[in-house]
């Protein structure tokens, strides 16, 4: 069914940038950088996880299950428009929080050659 394959696919694909939020969060230096790559996949990810959500309710409405089924797509989409909005608020407020802090970026050029001459 050509449902069943786009609800696969957008799991697939926001897994995906989900996993790769994660793997900024371990991998990068500071919290600027970690913060930026969190919330631009994990934003991402949702999204494709929320529309998997939405097109598998609209297929069992379709079906002709509608009271739990629209509410379930109604609720995702509402929770979508949340998190839209207040990922990149709460990231800016952590950023802004960092600075004031005190806390400096990490160096964004590493020159190997220049080290190695010093």
């Amino acid at each position: 069914m050509i449902a069943d394959t786009i609800i696969m696919v957008c799991l697939g694909i926001g897994l995906l940038f989900n996993a790769l939020g994660v793997l900024g969060i371990l991998r990068f230096p500071d919290v600027y950088t970690r913060l930026h790559a969190e919330t631009k996949t994990t934003t991402f990810g949702t999204i494709f996880i929320s529309l998997a959500v939405i097109v598998y309710g609209a297929t069992r409405i379709m079906q002709g299950e509608t009271a739990m089924y629209l509410s379930l797509s109604v609720h995702t989409f509402i929770a979508l428009v949340a998190l839209a909005f207040t990922n990149a608020t709460g990231a800016h407020a952590i950023a802004r929080a960092a600075h004031r802090s005190g806390q400096v970026p990490k160096p964004a050029v590493v020159d190997r050659l220049q080290e190695v001459r010093e």
